[in-house]
């Protein structure tokens, strides 16, 4: 019988009464879209975020779509992402009909290289057609990306900086989270991330009171809004004026009341997965390429855990057939895929992302891995002779 990658019944075992309980109560109350357990739940996620602000939607996509649309992005700007991540990063860009430009990221970390960053910014500035705008560091696996030097560039640029906190909600720098340098932080609750709902969900983080009406706006079919209001008066319900062009985007009140309970303890799982990973390295040395680097300073959420081995697939195959499952992450960058293809790159091109497409392995990771579960799995590399 197989292990399970991420085991959330373990979790849901926890608190399943504290779920049962918060789904009974919206099921009571009837208020089903936008109910009071959606403004709690942002409340609680941005003092957990440093943020002063929280807004819901359905998903961790719409979470980085939002504040571009906020922003005005679109025709002839640029917009600078890794390709070594999920498809939800590139892919808002062409929706506001911008372009993606596509980073090569840091060897150790796997996250956003500043220096190619600066690199790319230059060339698209250089060759003149498009106009640089917004950066999107992604957080990959669950640990903060190089948010200090990459605030840096965005300001001599003048960019505005998405911190992409799908995998690594929670994460720190310095004890930061990435919104103390980043204009927004985005976060995805797919029921596969540290916090995760049981069903879709995000969020966007900000400090910006403004631009928080803005894309409540966006969320909800481009209703009005405060500013949109204020020194008017209507002769009918002010909802059912939409001043802009939106979408739907809201977070559904059972999800946010399922979120509340996990929210609640979700700075002891996160200490639960560092542990998990504390174990991994110290049994993986000396028998892969390398174990997790962790940026200086850096606390990860371990969404993730990633080894690189020089015979990954006759790794994973083994694992396979000791009933270990394992995950490849991403064994076809974003750059190289059709869709994808034509958009910009650096100018030195993004060999380190094509690189570790083939070499990276993700091993079970969750905070209920046991010690024994664990030590199979190590053993069960340390063992492979491929």
């Amino acid at each position: 019988m197989s292990m399970p990658f991420i085991d959330l019944a373990a979790q849901q075992r926890r608190i399943r009464d504290k779920i049962d309980a918060a789904i009974a109560k919206v099921l009571d109350s009837g208020a089903y879209v936008m109910g009071p357990q959606v403004r709690e739940f942002e409340a609680r996620l941005a003092d957990f975020g440093q943020a002063k602000l929280a807004l819901s939607c359905a998903n961790g996509t719409d979470a980085i779509a939002l504040p571009l649309m906020a922003w005005g992005v679109g025709p002839g700007d640029a917009v600078f992402c890794p390709s070594f991540t999920f498809a939800a990063t590139p892919e808002v860009v062409p929706w506001v009909e911008a372009t993606p430009v596509f980073v090569d990221v840091l060897p150790d970390t796997y996250n956003l290289d500043p220096a190619k960053l600066e690199a790319a910014i230059a060339a698209v500035k250089a060759e003149g057609k498009l106009t640089p705008k917004v950066v999107i560091a992604v957080d990959l696996f669950g640990q903060p990306a190089d948010y200090p030097a990459i605030r840096a560039i965005c300001d001599r640029e003048g960019l505005k900086l998405i911190a992409d906190s799908a995998q690594g909600f929670g994460c720190t720098l310095n004890g930061r989270h990435p919104l103390h340098w980043a204009d927004v932080a985005t976060t995805s609750f797919f029921p596969a991330k540290p916090l995760g709902a049981y069903g879709d969900g995000g969020a966007v983080l900000t400090n910006d009171q403004t631009l928080w009406d803005l894309m409540d706006s966006y969320r909800v079919h481009g209703k009005a809004v405060g500013p949109d209001l204020d020194g008017k008066t209507f002769d009918h319900d002010p909802k059912y004026l939409n001043t802009r062009i939106g979408m739907n985007s809201r977070l559904d009140t059972i999800q946010a009341a399922i979120l509340l309970e996990k929210l609640a303890i979700f700075a002891e799982e996160i200490d639960l997965r560092q542990v998990v990973a504390n174990r991994y390295a110290e049994g993986l040395k000396g028998a892969v390429i390398s174990t997790p680097t962790v940026i200086a300073g850096g606390v990860s959420v371990w969404a993730q855990y990633v080894i690189e081995h020089q015979n990954r697939d006759g790794l994973a195959a083994h694992l396979k057939t000791l009933g270990i499952p394992t995950a490849v992450y991403y064994p076809v960058p974003m750059h190289v895929q059709a869709p994808y293809a034509h958009f910009p790159r650096g100018p030195e091109g993004l060999p380190v992302t094509e690189a570790k497409a083939r070499t990276v392995l993700a091993l079970p990771m969750h905070p209920y891995l046991s010690e024994t579960d664990q030590a199979t799995i190590i053993d069960a590399i340390r063992g492979f002779n491929g």
